[in-house]
């Protein structure tokens, strides 16, 4: 095969990211005229493999073994490089996971390959596959294109491409086997890693509303909330706001907080510069409200209106309820 994408457990689910990256990989077959193949493993690696197989992935490689039944990076490391070693891919595509961030350069390491980390996007250029990252803080995009032999080792950033854009098809699933041993799993891992104790999970939200330094001041932020809970929806920020400390740095999206893909993004006073808009570009509509009618966000909004957002917010809360 030509692409490998290397799939996570969600709690019996293919997480969202090997999702995306799914899309992605399907996007590189399409232009390129690549043969594409999924790697699932882990406890629930029966549920994954028939999650896979209802997807146009060409085929599912399944690895059972019971030291795979419990994440350690020295496992996933070892069992990935395997495959790898077997199956000969060009390209190998992960979602940048926190998992992925701590096996995969183990991995990386292992092969004496690069690792391209972190990319919003990929395009083709003569023949070849252009990966674009974020540098500088999201101030700059660099695009890279791999050389020499492969495998190139790739991760997508959250929300680089929309999971319901996955093409589905009918892959066949085929037994795949690595040699692992109790002795290669030098180290233990803890509870999957969270963003904050108590915190909010913002990438699983199906509406967000956003407040950016338009909303004046933090006793204003209660309208937003307000207004938010009326959506059924979780408040979030843009970088400003948490920096001015009126809200809490779980609540960030941008290219230095969370990358989110909501069903409705509703940024009230945000102006809309790149290090925000990496993080929510990927929603499926954008509604920005702004006072400023040449402010950047209205160049990504689906819907926009030009007002005072705290004229706004408590009419359209009113409205709403």
């Amino acid at each position: 095969m030509d692409i490998l994408i290397v799939l996570e457990d969600s709690n019996g689910k293919i997480h969202r990211m090997g999702l995306e990256s799914i899309v992605g990989a399907q996007k590189m077959a399409e232009e390129l005229g690549l043969s594409i193949g999924a790697l699932v493993m882990g406890a629930n690696v029966d549920l994954l493999a028939e999650e896979a197989s209802g997807l146009n992935v060409g085929e599912v490689l399944k690895v059972e073994n019971e030291l795979l039944s419990t994440y350690s990076a020295d496992g996933y490391a070892e069992t990935v490089k395997q495959v790898i070693e077997q199956e000969n891919p060009t390209y190998v595509i992960f979602g940048h996971t926190y998992q992925v961030r701590d096996y995969a350069p183990k991995v990386s390491a292992k092969l004496m390959k690069p690792f391209i980390v972190d990319n919003v996007s990929v395009t083709t250029n003569g023949g070849n596959s252009v990966f674009t990252k974020l540098m500088f803080n999201g101030k700059l995009f660099s695009d890279v294109t791999p050389t020499g032999d492969g495998p190139y080792l790739i991760s997508f950033q959250s929300a680089a491409f929309s999971s319901e854009k996955a093409d589905v098809g009918s892959a066949p699933v085929r037994d795949c086997t690595v040699n692992l041993d109790v002795s290669m799993i030098r180290t233990e891992s803890e509870e999957p890693f969270q963003e904050e104790a108590g915190g909010i999970d913002l990438t699983s939200a199906d509406i967000i509303v956003s407040v950016g330094r338009g909303i004046g001041k933090e006793g204003n932020i209660p309208l937003a909330k307000e207004l938010a809970q009326a959506l059924g929806g979780e408040l979030a920020s843009s970088r400003p706001v948490v920096d001015a400390g009126w809200l809490p740095a779980a609540h960030q999206i941008g290219s230095s907080g969370q990358s989110v893909s909501p069903k409705m993004y509703l940024a009230l006073g945000i102006s809309g510069a790149i290090q925000h808009v990496v993080g929510m570009k990927g929603s499926k509509n954008i509604v920005a409200i702004n006072k400023d009618p040449e402010a950047p966000i209205f160049e990504i909004a689906d819907y926009g209106v030009v007002g005072d957002v705290l004229e706004i917010i408590p009419k359209l809360t009113e409205g709403i309820q």
